[in-house]
């Protein structure tokens, strides 16, 4: 008798309470509107807290700087972000063709540095393979505490 009691217990509480989200049903999201988000598992663009044009224009304009100075004063996450444009923008210079000199000059602002680039590149780095620009850690940034890095030209 009272096995019979608690199953109809359970059944009355089952019923009372819905389905269980154990049976399939996919989660779409709040009720108050909020999304859902992902980790963001093997995505390797540094974001650097900007939309994607001005990621771009970030990157370009850093760049363009590293090689016209040899050497610039950036956050850490800015220039290990930027020395894989720089290396590639190196390695365009040692390839020296129109194709290459045409890329280059869709990413760098200023022609006349390509044109430099292009003559300095191919004897500078003739023997090196890759590895064409240094990060060194420097003090953390006087007002926020930011980390701060040297990216310079090898």
């Amino acid at each position: 008798m009272r096995v019979i009691l608690l199953l109809a217990c359970l059944i009355a509480a089952v019923s009372a309470f819905g389905t269980s989200s154990f049976t399939g049903s996919t989660i779409t999201g709040a009720s108050n509107g909020s999304s859902l988000s992902m980790m963001r598992h093997r995505k390797k663009v540094a974001k650097l807290g900007k939309p994607a044009d001005q990621r771009k224009a970030l990157l370009r304009a850093l760049t363009t700087e590293v090689i016209r100075h040899g050497r610039i004063k950036t956050t850490l996450t800015r220039a290990k972000a930027v020395r894989k444009h720089v290396d590639h923008m190196i390695q365009l210079g040692k390839r020296g063709d129109l194709h290459a000199r045409r890329q280059a000059m869709g990413w760098i602002y200023d022609k006349d540095l390509v044109h430099s680039l292009f003559e300095a590149a191919p004897e500078r780095y003739s023997e090196r393979e890759g590895g064409y620009t240094r990060v060194l850690r420097t003090m953390p940034r006087q007002g926020d505490n930011a980390k701060m890095a040297v990216i310079e030209l090898v």
